[in-house]
Parts: structure tokens; sequence; C-alpha cells
């Protein structure tokens, strides 16, 4: 029904959009991108993709979606404190007063429980259970005990973010084997240097909110040495679908190119001029390019791993 409809007062349009927005935003809709992307690919690649139903494979991603918002939502309500002091996340719509925190953390979990009980039913429950598993790890693993413990919160807790591609596997197939486990490695593996490529500019907010990340605990000097080590490791791990046989050398070839331009990204940040406490003199400006920079690998990773399967797959 239209407002005004049936003879009742017509209601503010942007008192309405905003409020819905809030809502929206408290699902982190970007970070949901990358999950739902990442867990498409998951579904494209496993045997028997396409003979899957549209209408299930539909529901299967609809519900990644609404877990990681969900988690999202649960993440927003736990660390509204440090938010509020940070500028990039003061305006979350706890923080900012327009959503009461009991009704976030109520959303969050209504959201978790539905979208994990739709996947059992629509799919299987090996998809629901590791479904549930990553919103558990997200919550308690990530946010209530690492993320204001450690520096090496981003790195153990980089699983909460790998494990869409293993859902979207598991949804097809009812099961999870070596190539869900590659796919959730590499994504393992570029959590760290996509995060600290973020974090070498972000470092004031996190050392005002009290969060330990990498540049707050150990400085920038060993954040760019890092950012570049966990690189190394990623190049080699896009290629593991080649090596086990899963993929063409076409995808090798795609791989091996983003790889290579990544490792460049990571050492421009490693030679970035810095001063005697190893802080920028760029502005962080490679800091910036390789976080840019680790979004596209991903996406064009798995884009291309989904098309060689569909293109050369049996």
């Amino acid at each position: 029904m239209e407002p005004g409809q049936g003879g009742s007062a017509p209601l503010p349009a942007s008192c309405d959009m905003s409020e819905v927005g809030d809502w929206i935003a408290l699902l982190k809709p970007r970070v949901m991108t990358l999950v739902v992307f990442s867990g498409l690919v998951g579904m494209l690649v496993a045997p028997g993709a396409l003979a899957m139903h549209p209408v299930l494979a539909f529901v299967a991603i609809l519900c990644i979606a609404v877990a990681a918002g969900a988690a999202g939502a649960i993440n927003m309500w736990y660390d509204r404190d440090i938010d509020a002091v940070m500028r990039r996340t003061a305006k979350r719509p706890i923080p900012g007063g327009r959503i009461a925190p009991g009704a976030a953390l109520a959303f969050g979990v209504w959201l978790s429980v539905g979208s994990v009980t739709l996947m059992w039913m629509a799919t299987n429950i090996v998809a629901a259970l590791v479904l549930a598993l990553s919103i558990a790890f997200y919550v308690f693993v990530y946010t209530m005990w690492l993320k204001r413990r450690t520096p090496q919160n981003i790195v153990i807790g980089g699983a909460a973010g790998a494990f869409p591609p293993v859902i979207g596997w598991a949804a097809v197939t009812g099961d999870v084997t070596l190539v869900p486990l590659i796919l959730f490695a590499i994504i393992f593996v570029w959590t760290p240097p996509h995060f600290w490529a973020l974090s070498l500019w972000a470092h004031d907010d996190y050392a005002r909110a009290g969060v330990p990340m990498l540049p707050v605990t150990a400085g920038a000097r060993e954040t760019r040495r890092q950012v570049l080590i966990y690189t190394v490791l990623l190049a080699p791990l896009g290629l593991l679908p080649w090596a086990v046989g899963f993929s063409s050398p076409a995808y090798a070839a795609v791989a091996a190119l983003l790889g290579a331009n990544f490792l460049r990204h990571a050492l421009a940040v490693l030679r970035d001029s810095q001063d005697e406490a190893g802080r920028s003199l760029t502005k962080d400006a490679p800091a910036k390019a390789c976080f840019r920079f680790s979004l596209t690998y991903l996406f064009a990773l798995f884009a291309a791993l989904a098309v060689d399967r569909l293109a050369f797959g049996p």
C-alpha cells in the first residue's frame, strides 16, 4: 500500500528512507558484496551446479547474504563503543543514535537463526552447519575474543570471511572436499594484506579506539613487511586450483598475472617513503593502491575460476 492510502496521513518519505537505510547499513552491505560473490563462485564451480534448481540456488545465496548481514549487525552491536570514537565508523546507526543497541542485537540474532534454518530447509544440513559456523566464528571468535586482544585478530579472524565459497559448494554437493578448502585458504591468506594495507592509513582510528591492529602494536614498518610476507604466500595459493587439476592453464595464467601484480603493490608498500618512525611521507598512497587492488585481485581471481570451470570443466 502506498503512503497515504486508506485515509492515513502521508509519511515523510525522507524519514522512511533514512530509517530503512540505517537498518540496511547494519548489514554492512559493502562487505556483503564480496561474501555473496565468493559464495556464488563456490556454487558455480561445484559439481552439479547447473543441475541445481535456480530457485534453490537463489535461496542459498540469499541465506549467505542474510547470514553475513546478521553477523555484521551483531558486530556493530558489540563494537558500538569503539565505533563511536573512530572517524570512519562514528556515523554508523548505533553510535549515531538512530537504532537502539538492543534492537540491533535482536535483528542480528533473528536473521542468523532464520538464514541457517532456511539454508537447511532449502539445501542440506552440511551447508546449514557451515553457515552457522561462519556466523559463530565472526561473532564469538573474531568480534568478541580476538579483535580487542591481539594484533593477530585479522589473521585468525580472517577465517570468518573465508567460509562463503565452502558454503556455496556445500549447498550444491552436500559435502566439503579439497577444492572449497583451497578457496577458503585463498581468502584466509588474502585477508591480512588486504586489511593491514587499510590499517596503515587508518592507524589513528584504531589507536584512538584501543584496537590492537598491527600498525598500532608493531608499527608501520613491520606492518608493511607483513603485507609483503602474506602476499608472497598468497600468490602461489591462487595457482592451486590448476595445480590439483581443477582448472585449465588459462586460469593459471590469469592467477599468475594477478599474483604478480599484487606482489608489485606489496613491494611498493614496503618501499614507501618513510620518516624515521616509519610513517609514510606519501600519505600512504602505495597502501591505498594496494588495498584497492586487493579487492580487484579477489574478484578477478574468483571470476576467472568460475568462467574457466563453466567453459572447460566436465
